[in-house]
């Protein structure tokens, strides 16, 4: 008889992403727009006007988490 298969769930395999995955809300430059990620898809956009953070917050995830 063969020996058993044993599997490693937790290990760390190569097909795992090189890049970070995108989390929360990001500013894209190209559409001018906030755009929200979950688990790096997006999940929607709204433009700054519509937006309901307070100007601070908006200068701020525009400067540290432009994309």
């Amino acid at each position: 008889m063969s020996e058993p298969v044993q599997l490693d769930l937790f290990g760390d395999y190569e097909d795992k992403p090189k890049e970070p995955v995108l989390n929360g809300m990001y500013y894209e430059r190209s559409s001018s727009k906030f755009v929200s990620y979950v688990l790096g898809r997006r999940h929607f956009e709204i433009t700054p006007g519509r937006c309901l953070g307070d100007k601070e917050w908006k200068e701020r995830i525009m400067r540290e988490r432009a994309i």
